[in-house]
């Protein structure tokens, strides 16, 4: 493989032309996966006004926005890495009221926001729809492991020293979560584009060499 500098302003332009060159059947499911200090919402928000000045209508949704009620997230304490790990994403609902209907016999009728960690209440977002040909651009951490109906997955790795340098003191507890992760997804292996983000200022696309 290759590791190729570029500046956010470029990876945001060529992930964009990737995506908008990338045909949707009737639409285009995109997942922007890392961990939040890797900034996958700071890029998703990048990809909206590229893509739509390329002639593609865009759903922008965060898999913030489908966590599940504290009183299941936390049922095992506030630092868990394990729950972190497999009960904060309701990856049923994300499936369910956003993925399955931008899929092959869906009618594109999307529930865009389903429940606020603010407050912890449902936030009842009305229905939207995306047309034909619309790019659907979900962020979000640990998301390739719930086998969720993505067209194109995106991965910002940090290493595991700059993870755990940029995670902060409060929210080192879900480092182990991070290092599951690793282990039993691999997301370096699994997503179609992977790129390195140690240094926000410098991210550097990771292009696989056929040998």
């Amino acid at each position: 493989m290759q590791v190729r500098p570029v500046t956010p302003e470029r990876l945001a332009e060529e992930l964009a032309d990737r995506i908008a060159d990338r045909p949707g059947h009737p639409w285009l499911r995109v997942a922007v996966d890392g961990a939040p200090p890797a900034g996958p919402g700071v890029l998703a928000d990048a990809l909206v006004d590229r893509l739509r000045v390329r002639g593609r209508a865009v759903l922008r949704v965060s898999g913030g926005d489908f966590l599940r009620p504290a009183s299941l997230r936390f049922e095992h304490g506030r630092t868990d890495p394990d729950a972190f790990y497999e009960d904060w994403l309701d990856a049923g609902a994300l499936s369910r009221e956003v993925l399955e209907p931008l899929g092959p016999g869906g009618a594109g009728r999307v529930l865009p926001a389903l429940w606020s960690v603010e407050t912890d209440r449902s936030v009842r977002a009305g229905y939207v729809s995306l047309g034909a040909g619309g790019v659907l651009v979900l962020d979000g951490a640990l998301l390739l492991g719930h086998g969720l109906p993505f067209d194109l997955t995106v991965h910002l790795r940090l290493s595991p020293a700059a993870l755990a340098r940029r995670l902060g003191a409060e929210r080192r507890w879900t480092l182990p979560a991070y290092e599951r992760y690793d282990r039993a997804v691999e997301p370096l292996l699994t997503a179609d584009i992977v790129v390195r983000a140690d240094d926000p200022r410098r991210p550097a696309l990771v292009d696989r060499v056929a040998s």
